[in-house]
């Protein structure tokens, strides 16, 4: 009996893809209930990762050596196992948060000083925690981080972005935003966040077009795409019609510039469109962090 009643989790997991959560690790916080079906891998970008035409629309990022203002931190996941980021945090004990969601490269130097400049924009009194998608790999390598991209668990993901709620807090207010494939995980982390969940922005990440889903939103979405044939027009409209049909709203805009162009890795990225998305970005997570 006592194996059966040990294998009635894996079970779980593997049949129906629920994820429970474990004790809270934040000694000031109680445990955050949460149970999350997860979505097949094609709802996601890894069904572009080893694409070599959507491999050559990443170049190969300039070399950046970047000590930052924060630090790592471990956290345990809900699967049992350690998870990590780089957390800057605010100057005063703060209920407000940012998740930022890595590039498909991992959590490498760029997405570090990207964290540390969304912390300094929003006042440095919101807690910035980048979470390492990758456990620990990165790569400036197009066809590794395809590799990187493809060899993902959304079981995994999914529990390292609930183990970064749980050490947030039960009291916390998260918003969230990511480029590319953290683009996509920006509204997962909206998603998997329940009522903690304030906000989500979105730079070119394919979107969940499950509308059941969607329902779940606690908070609007800022959308900012770019011109291309994967996330295209057409699948932007669809995901906004879905969120009409969910009672949800989306902001968004396609901009000219191609998958990436305001990636801050990106050495052919389009500045004035960078500019303008980053203004669009902040504007949007003042007002939804309050700050």
């Amino acid at each position: 009996m006592t194996k059966i009643l040990a294998l009635i989790p894996l079970f779980l997991i593997s049949t129906f893809g629920i994820i429970f959560m474990p004790g809270q690790p934040d000694a000031d916080s109680a445990p955050i209930p949460i149970c999350h079906t997860i979505l097949p891998e094609t709802d996601g970008m890894k069904q572009f990762a080893l694409d070599p035409a959507f491999q050559a629309l990443h170049l190969t990022p300039l070399p950046l050596d970047y000590e930052g203002i924060g630090k790592k931190i471990t956290f345990t996941a809900p699967d049992g196992k350690d998870a990590s980021g780089y957390f800057i945090k605010a100057k005063k004990k703060s209920d407000k948060w940012l998740f930022v969601y890595q590039e498909w490269w991992g959590l490498n130097d760029y997405i570090r000083r990207q964290s540390d400049t969304f912390y300094k924009d929003l006042g440095e009194d919101v807690n910035v925690l980048a979470l390492d998608m990758y456990d620990g790999q990165s790569t400036d390598n197009p066809q590794e981080a395809g590799k990187l991209m493809s060899g993902t668990s959304e079981t995994r993901l999914t529990s390292i972005v609930q183990g970064g709620y749980a050490y947030a807090g039960t009291k916390a207010q998260v918003a969230s935003v990511g480029w590319c494939f953290g683009g996509g995980w920006s509204l997962r982390s909206a998603l998997l966040g329940g009522k903690n969940n304030v906000g989500s922005v979105m730079y070119y990440g394919m979107p969940t077009q499950d509308t059941e889903w969607l329902q779940t939103l606690n908070s609007d979405v800022l959308g900012l795409f770019a011109t291309e044939q994967r996330i295209s027009k057409e699948v932007i409209a669809q995901f906004d019609a879905n969120m009409k049909k969910a009672g949800k709203t989306l902001t968004y805009k396609i901009f000219p510039g191609v998958h990436g162009f305001a990636n801050p890795s990106n050495p052919k990225f389009d500045e004035a469109g960078a500019k303008e998305a980053y203004g669009m970005a902040l504007s949007y997570l003042k007002k939804r962090l309050k700050v």
